[in-house]
């Protein structure tokens, strides 16, 4: 009997010693606690849960503990949970007169005293964390993972605010950019109505000798030619606005061009000798697209009878000249090469051709090849006829000349990495000029594989 009341008297003395050492003000953990759940920046509240949580799973597995620890660790939990025993002391059930530990727990409990809850719950921390030094491993760690959610937060909250901002400035943007499309298709339908009401008449009477007898089509006509004119009107304002001009103010105002009154340069380019219309800007932009079975295209050109594989040497300037087929209303081109780029670009020669077949034609220039063999295409009473937009090559003392307007620039093309091919409506009758130009390579010549074609 002696030895049981020395147990429970040295079992309370522990008790007071560690009431003691968990008392401090403001409810903080004691001195006692180890430095690295002072510096976890977690509430107490929070580190309490935390152990109580470590303390009933690991307690009896990972972890044993002594029975006077158990006892101490229970009573500081009942204190945070009810308060001082003497409040709640009628409201718990009888123990036992058998029940040992019961009874060792509430007068544990009941030495707490007066001890505020968060005097409790950093008494419990504080023993618990110098039974289990693990403790503090399982704090640091929840404090890392409560630090990086919060920085994922913050950072998903930053991130919210840019997308938010980002939004507002794409509408913005957005909405400046259709007001500026508003602005500029006034404008476009301004400058329309004004080209159209100046090249109606002359329009009106190249349709009625098209299409005689049939408005339905002659409007068609004029819309078509007022639409293409419209466009290089465009084209041709930009090109002016993008390349500062280097031409003299005098040499201008003194050019003979610059002295013609409006109504003469257009009867010149409208009228040819035998007086036949051509308008201004007839000839429709050209369609180019690519293909990618460069070798199968190859293959099969090679395969097949006529000359569709030519030799370009360096320096030489191939034209394939391809007269327009009576049959038919839009020519369609497609080429390759093997291993390097080539130049290549379209024109138009207006005129009847004596022949229907098609020529490949070799020189060392453009200009020189285009002396040669513009001559021998055409019958004789042929009369050129001219077109104001277009590249014409004829001169004021030779007006026999065919006049050639310009479909596609001449630029080097990959052809040597894809099938370059195209089409085109006929602007008239006549002949056109496939350019393959080598004349920038000084040692490299060209294996060029063409193919032409008609369509209605």
């Amino acid at each position: 009997m002696m030895a049981a009341e020395n147990d429970n008297k040295h079992l309370l003395e522990k008790v007071e010693n560690s009431v003691i050492r968990a008392e401090k003000p403001n409810g903080s953990i004691t001195e006692n606690v180890t430095n690295d759940i002072l510096d976890s920046d977690l509430p107490l509240d929070e580190v309490y849960k935390l152990a109580l949580c470590f303390y009933k799973e690991k307690e009896g597995k990972a972890v044993h503990f002594s029975y006077e620890d158990k006892l101490q660790l229970v009573a500081f939990s009942q204190q945070v949970s009810h308060g001082p025993l003497v409040e709640v002391i009628n409201k718990l059930p009888v123990l036992g007169a058998l029940d040992v530990v019961g009874k060792d727990r509430r007068l544990a409990w009941q030495r707490l005293g007066n001890l505020t809850a968060d005097q409790a719950r950093s008494g419990f921390i504080d023993l618990l964390s110098r039974r289990c030094p693990p403790f503090l491993t399982y704090i640091e760690a929840h404090r890392r993972e409560k630090k990086e959610r919060q920085r994922r937060s913050k950072e998903n909250e930053k991130k919210k605010v840019i997308e938010e901002q980002e939004k507002i400035r794409k509408e913005k943007e957005l909405k400046l950019i259709q007001e500026q499309k508003e602005k500029e298709e006034a404008i476009r339908r301004q400058i329309q109505q004004a080209l159209n009401e100046q090249t109606f008449d002359q329009f009106k009477r190249y349709a009625e000798q098209q299409f005689p007898g049939d408005p339905e089509k002659q409007g068609a006509l004029i819309r078509q030619l007022q639409d293409q004119h419209y466009i290089q009107y465009m084209q041709q304002l930009q090109s002016v606005q993008q390349k500062p001009s280097i031409v003299n103010e005098d040499d201008l105002n003194n050019s003979p061009e610059s002295k013609k009154s409006k109504s003469e340069w257009v009867d010149s380019n409208e009228v040819n000798e035998s007086g036949h219309h051509i308008p201004d800007n007839a000839v429709l932009p050209a369609s180019m697209w690519t293909r990618q079975d460069i070798e199968a295209f190859k293959q099969a050109v090679s395969e097949a009878e006529g000359d569709g594989v030519v030799r370009v040497g360096h320096g030489e300037t191939v034209t394939v000249r391809v007269p327009t087929h009576a049959n038919a209303s839009r020519l369609f081109w497609e080429f390759a090469t093997d291993h390097y780029d080539i130049g290549f670009g379209i024109y138009f020669e207006y005129g009847t051709p004596s022949s229907s077949q098609v020529s490949v034609h070799v020189s060392e220039s453009d200009d020189e090849d285009l002396d040669e063999i513009e001559d021998e295409i055409y019958e004789e009473d042929t009369v050129p006829k001219s077109i104001e937009s277009g590249t014409v090559r004829s001169t004021e003392s030779n007006m026999s000349k065919p006049i050639v307007t310009e479909v596609v620039p001449v630029y080097r093309r990959d052809c040597h990495n894809e099938v370059y091919a195209g089409s085109h409506e006929y602007p008239g009758v006549g002949v056109y000029l496939l350019k393959f130009d080598n004349s920038y390579s000084v040692w490299r010549s060209k294996t060029l594989y063409y193919r032409v074609y008609y369509t209605q």
